[in-house]
């Protein structure tokens, strides 16, 4: 019987996104699998909730709540020892939401360098003040005189 490391997957490229640097890197626990060894799939996502409130807290200057898991697609399964990389991208602002692209690699069989675009996902997140409810977003330009 071949361990998930060993079985041929498709998608497999030679290496992380050039010129990018992770949001997030985290390797999952065995608590966070099934008897099976396979991630849940929750845990996955809570993950990437993580992942990319960070670029949309720091575009709103501030808390943001997460209002919309707008698509996720689950490429390939996450394992145990699976060493994965949250790449988090802003692709748009309204007035008070952030939409946010994540894509998660795997690096398995790090000796052998093998990596795996396993999952992506788009989601919206809401400015709140500290009150809770929605705020604008600042110009961006409010942020860079800063």
């Amino acid at each position: 019987m071949s361990t998930p490391q060993e079985q041929t997957l498709p998608n497999v490229n030679s290496g992380l996104p050039a010129g990018k640097m992770p949001e997030l890197r985290v390797m999952p626990a065995p608590s966070d699998a099934n008897v099976y060894g396979d991630v849940f799939g929750g845990w996955i996502m809570s993950q990437v909730d993580i992942a990319g409130s960070l670029p949309a807290t720091r575009r709103a200057n501030g808390r943001v709540a997460t209002v919309a898991v707008n698509s996720f697609l689950f490429k390939q399964p996450v394992f145990v020892g699976d060493l994965l990389s949250f790449y988090a991208d802003i692709v748009k602002v309204g007035n008070t939401s952030i939409t946010v692209k994540v894509e998660v690699y795997a690096e398995r069989n790090r000796l052998q360098a093998v990596t795996v675009k396993v999952t992506e996902a788009l989601l919206t997140y809401v400015a709140t003040g500290p009150d809770r409810k929605p705020r604008p977003v600042p110009p961006i330009e409010s942020l860079l005189n800063n």
